[in-house]
């Protein structure tokens, strides 16, 4: 039998500079130090002096020196996911040069790489009480940030490991018959159409129609998402495998997706996929990326974390921007990197500087006995809501009334109950 494992996990680490000496963080290095497998998702990249900006990004284009992994893994940190949406900010070369600088380190990072093998497989850490298998899936990409299979006679293209998925929206016959009429009006379709002609695009299925890019059918108003099924039998063939090779399989998941215009509650694709990596196998799935917390589920006896919320959060001392991202609030090349957060939250006003929710998370620590967790533990973290730019962003354990209260009405939409003891909370698992 497998010996008891203890983890420890944080969401997002978004970190664009060296982390300093702080009681704070001196707080947390003892708290992740007393686990044996210690998660955060690495929402950054390294990709060394004057790297070349994508023409896209995953939102800013996301930059720090490498120093900030061995100031991660001093921290307490071992395993680390580096599928994102910013896994491609710095074009091929700007990921490479992140793995690269992970191997330097030996850390132990899954998610991305050469090509989609690479990406996809499982990357493994022996602890003292077993080895642990890592794979990292994102959902949240741009098409040109996905690796490529790579073929006897082609090779592959350096990318994250991706989870795509399908958005369906359903209207009734009327409304549906009326948006048709429409597409038809406008010739909304017509480039499609073109292309379906010419053998680019395939038709679309029976009852599908196609308004621009969004999908649409009969059925009572509302959307279906559903995970790609290759995407899924992939990801879970790896699951299979590393179940064979390690003592405990981790899935991290980085998905922004949301039901309706609530961040805080993942779409139906995402949970539909946690479940099925439980089933195929996995111990435990990581979730991050919405920047907010998100609920806990317990399935068949092992968590789902569907977001931590953000544990380092640095998105606004990024040392440079291309000017595409200054282009987008109509900034000349005399701006600055403290002219474009100005003009993206209005000084403070609106976005993330603005929602306390983005510097409000925890730090999940739990307790496998091999076949499901025995204990879970939450520890609230806070990042510094309205403290200046240079001041906020770094984690401090707080006891803020308001986090663990909030966490457990998100999920209770699980039939999770959080016991509230002290300034943590335990789950209840009956």
């Amino acid at each position: 039998m497998p010996l008891p494992m203890r983890f420890a996990a944080t969401g997002d680490s978004f970190i664009t500079r060296p982390l300093p000496a702080t009681p704070s963080l001196a707080a947390i290095r003892a708290l992740l130090h007393a686990s044996d497998a210690r998660f955060t998702n690495f929402e950054t990249l390294t990709p060394g002096a004057n790297p070349t900006p994508n023409a896209v990004s995953g939102g800013t284009w996301a930059a720090a020196p490498e120093q900030v992994i061995p100031d991660l893994q001093a921290l307490g940190f071992n395993l680390f996911a580096l599928a994102t949406n910013h896994a491609m900010d710095f074009l091929h070369a700007g990921l490479l040069a992140t793995d690269a600088a992970m191997q330097k380190y030996n850390a132990v990072c899954a998610g991305a790489g050469a090509n989609l093998a690479d990406a996809n497989r499982p990357r493994y850490l022996d602890t003292p009480t077993g080895r642990v298998a890592l794979i990292s899936v994102c959902s949240t990409l741009h098409e040109t940030a996905i690796a490529g299979q790579q073929r006897p006679d082609m090779a592959g293209r350096p990318g994250a490991n991706p989870l795509r998925f399908t958005t369906t929206y359903r209207l009734p016959k009327p409304e549906l018959d009326a948006l048709a009429a429409l597409a038809g009006a406008t010739g909304i379709n017509a480039a499609r159409e073109q292309h379906v002609k010419e053998g680019i695009y395939e038709k679309l299925p029976p009852g599908v129609l196609l308004f621009g890019q969004h999908r649409f059918q009969e059925g009572p108003a509302g959307v279906d998402t559903t995970p790609h099924p290759g995407d899924v039998a992939r990801i879970t063939a790896t699951i299979a495998e590393a179940r064979r090779q390690a003592d405990r399989v981790i899935l991290s998941l980085h998905a922004h997706e949301q039901l309706g215009t609530d961040k805080s509650i993942a779409a139906a694709f995402v949970e539909n996929f946690c479940r099925t990596a439980i089933d195929a196998g996995a111990h435990a799935v990581i979730g991050h990326g919405p920047h907010v917390l998100r609920g806990i589920e317990i399935y068949r006896g092992r968590p789902i974390f569907y977001s931590l919320g953000n544990f380092i959060f640095q998105n606004e001392t990024i040392q440079a921007l291309p000017q595409d991202y200054y282009d987008k609030f109509k900034l000349g090349l005399d701006a600055n990197v403290s002219d474009a957060m100005d003009a993206r939250y209005d000084r403070g006003q609106r976005g993330f500087p603005a929602n306390p929710w983005a510097w409000k998370a925890v730090i999940a620590r739990w307790v496998d006995d091999g076949d499901r967790v025995s204990a879970i533990e939450l520890h609230p973290v806070a990042l510094g809501f309205g403290a200046t730019r240079p001041q906020r962003g770094l984690p401090e354990l707080t006891d803020d009334p308001t986090i663990l209260p909030h966490l457990a009405d998100l999920s209770a939409r699980y039939g999770t109950r959080l016991i509230p003891h002290g300034t943590i909370a335990r789950v209840r698992l009956d």
